[in-house]
């Protein structure tokens, strides 16, 4: 699940709701268009939030109180 997974579903679903006219017996053509919009929100919302998570401290090791360190500075090279 990815946001660009969600945005394809809110397109789909919008494309389906908005701007498709066709009857199907048995199928409401505006229910499963808004059903992919939800949960097309949904899944950019989930993946927007797993991959600002992903992120984590960083990459540097809490130290002995469970803080994390600064990364090292480094000085851009002479030119």
């Amino acid at each position: 699940m990815t946001v660009g997974t969600g945005i394809f579903l809110i397109v789909v679903g919008a494309i389906i709701r908005w701007g498709i006219d066709v009857s199907i017996a048995g199928v409401e053509e505006d229910t499963i268009g808004l059903i992919l919009i939800i949960a097309g929100v949904v899944v950019a919302v989930l993946g927007l939030f797993f991959w600002i998570n992903a992120r984590g401290g960083g990459g540097y090791p809490p130290d002995d109180r469970g803080r994390y360190r600064e990364p090292p500075r480094r000085e851009p090279p002479a030119y």
